[in-house]
C-alpha cells in the first residue's frame, strides 16, 4: 500500500471537523503517518542521547492533536503547521522541565572544564528560541511560521511553500529574515541577561 494521497488526509480531515466520526478511524494511521515524517526529521537534528525519543515526540504531538477537538481542521497543510506547533510545544516544554530540575538531580559528576553542559546550554536555547520566536510571530507572523515548519517541523521549502501557499522564493527570504532577527532578538536578551 502506498502514500496516503494528501486529498485523502485533506478530505478525513475536514469529515472530522465536520462532525463524521467514523473519518478519525481512517484518519489516525494516515495522520501518525505523517507526525513519524516530521518527528524523525526534526529528532535527525538533535544531538546523540537526546532524553525526548522520537516515538514520545510523536505521541505527545498526536495526543495534543486528537484531544483538540477545538480545531476546525481546513486541510493538510492546517494539519502540517498544527502538528509543528504541538512538537514545537513538546520540545520546549521538555527542555523547560530539565532546565528546572533542581541542580544535579540525577546527575553525575564531572570534572569543572566539562561542567559547560551541552545538554544544559540546549534545553536553555529551546526555551530562548521559543520566547524570540513568539516575539517573531507577533511581528512577521509568516517568517515565524516558516521558521516553525522548517525546524520544528522538519519541512523542506517546497514543502513549506506548499503549506504556506507561497512560493520557495518567498519561504527562502522569510528563512533568511527569520532567523536574522532570532539571532538579533536572542543575542540581545543574552546582553541584557549579562
Amino acid at each position: 500500500m502506498g502514500e496516503p494521497g494528501h486529498g485523502e488526509i485533506t478530505e478525513l480531515l475536514l469529515a472530522w471537523s465536520g462532525g463524521e466520526a467514523s473519518a478519525l478511524d481512517k484518519l489516525i494511521p494516515l495522520v501518525y503517518t505523517e507526525l513519524r515524517r516530521l518527528a524523525r526529521r526534526y529528532m535527525r537534528r538533535e544531538r546523540a542521547g537526546h532524553t525526548l525519543q522520537s516515538a514520545e515526540l510523536i505521541n505527545e504531538a498526536y495526543l495534543r492533536l486528537v484531544d483538540s477537538s477545538r480545531v476546525m481542521w481546513q486541510d493538510r497543510a492546517h494539519f502540517l503547521a498544527v502538528s509543528a506547533q504541538a512538537m514545537r510545544r513538546v520540545l520546549v516544554e521538555a527542555a523547560r522541565s530539565r532546565k528546572s530540575q533542581r541542580r544535579g538531580a540525577g546527575m553525575q559528576r564531572v570534572p569543572l572544564e566539562a561542567a559547560a553542559n551541552l545538554h544544559v546550554r540546549q534545553s536553555t536555547d529551546l526555551v530562548k528560541l521559543d520566547e524570540a520566536l513568539t516575539g517573531l510571530a507577533g511581528e512577521f507572523p509568516r517568517r515565524a511560521q516558516v521558521i516553525e515548519l522548517r525546524f520544528f517541523g522538519g519541512l523542506s521549502v517546497e514543502e513549506t511553500a506548499t503549506v504556506l501557499s507561497v512560493s520557495a522564493d518567498t519561504v527562502l527570504r522569510d528563512w533568511r529574515l527569520g532567523r536574522i532577527w532570532l539571532l538579533r532578538a536572542m543575542s540581545s536578551e543574552g546582553a541584557h541577561a549579562g
